[in-house]
């Protein structure tokens, strides 16, 4: 059965809709994570004086100076997680006050571990082990800029109103679909009207 063109193009309508519908969801999704990761950081923080919570043994830090340079930089974003036995030469991350600091394990015994960026010439004060929050598995360059501006209010605000410019864009576009459908579905009345008042 030969299909007119006019089903083929509502047809194509149909899925360009279903597929704005989704890109819909997955933005909604992606801003509600966002407010909710920023929601868990700022409790631990406050409440807890937690700066790097490690939920499922894992992390997130930014390096913020040039203390580990060459190895890290400025901006990278980095992947932690903790770790049962810490080794000397491990680059790890400690919290000291409401600071997290990156840096090298240069000693360490049963109780305390000293640490120093690679680029310092002298060593940080011995910390307590359970100061160490993680060892640095991976880092990402230049993303801990993004990261970091998602955390401020600035940058949760520029998310919220992206994800609503793009759904208001994709509600009219559905809406705009929704017309041209109608307006295929009338032509095709007005078409078979037509054809059946020329058999008559």
């Amino acid at each position: 059965m030969h299909r007119s063109r006019t089903e083929g193009n509502a047809e194509s309508r149909i899925k360009e809709k279903h597929e704005h519908g989704l890109l819909r969801r997955c933005l909604l999704i992606a801003a509600g994570l966002i407010l909710g990761v920023n929601v868990y950081l700022w409790n631990a923080r406050s409440l807890g004086g937690n700066q790097m919570p490690m939920p499922f043994g894992c992390g997130m830090s930014v390096v913020l100076s040039g203390s580990m340079e060459p190895t890290l930089k400025v901006n990278d974003l980095l992947l932690v997680r903790e770790k049962d036995q810490y080794e000397v030469g491990d680059i790890v991350v400690y919290q000291s006050g409401y600071e997290l600091i990156v840096h090298r394990i240069v000693f360490m015994d049963e109780n305390e571990v000293v640490t120093q960026g690679d680029a310092n010439s002298v060593a940080d004060p011995p910390i307590g082990r359970e100061a160490v929050k993680g060892v640095v598995r991976a880092r990402i360059p230049y993303v801990g800029k993004l990261v970091g501006l998602l955390k401020r209010p600035v940058g949760i605000l520029l998310v919220l109103i992206c994800a609503f410019l793009l759904i208001e864009l994709s509600f009219w576009r559905e809406k705009r679909i929704d017309d041209e459908n109608l307006d295929a579905i009338r032509e095709e009345i007005r078409r078979l009207k037509k054809e059946q008042e020329n058999d008559q």
